[in-house]
């Protein structure tokens, strides 16, 4: 078991986290958002373009739905990033430092995205994910260069 712990790369975990956190606010979306619909005794024709559902809902109910698609977004550079630098022998030290900040400024953002929405904190956060992200793309691509 050692040896199979031992061979794990740890910057597995953070794109895991993150992933189960994307399901989360898929489910968070869902919750708010289906009892909403039924309420309104909407059919599904209703949801048949994305926009015009998101028009008819109360943005407090939206937020989420907008969340779980800027998850879907950004985050894949970020798993690629990610797996490319366990590919690379990077998957621990900085890089890892880096991904767990970048986990946690995506969930911090979506909470505050999901909740209270304040715009400028949602960017601060969002910002600081990027640097993560940035810094970890580049550190990969100088080692890529500098072999």
């Amino acid at each position: 078991m050692t040896d199979l712990l031992g061979d794990l790369n740890p910057i597995l975990l953070p794109v895991f986290v993150l992933v189960i956190w994307t399901i989360i606010m898929l489910c968070w979306m869902a919750a708010t958002r289906l009892p909403y619909i039924a309420k309104q005794n909407w059919g599904p024709e209703t949801g048949e373009r994305t926009s015009e559902l998101a028009a008819k809902m109360p943005k407090e109910i939206q937020w989420k739905a907008d969340n779980y698609n800027h998850l879907l977004e950004q985050p894949t550079a970020f798993y690629a990033t990610a797996i490319a630098s366990a590919m690379i022998g990077l998957g621990d030290g900085l890089n890892l430092y880096l991904a767990w900040a970048y986990v946690i400024s995506r969930i911090v953002h979506s909470v505050v995205h999901a909740t209270v929405n304040v715009v400028m904190v949602r960017f601060m956060i969002f910002l600081v994910g990027t640097i993560c992200l940035l810094v970890m793309a580049g550190n990969g691509a100088m080692h890529m260069m500098t072999g």
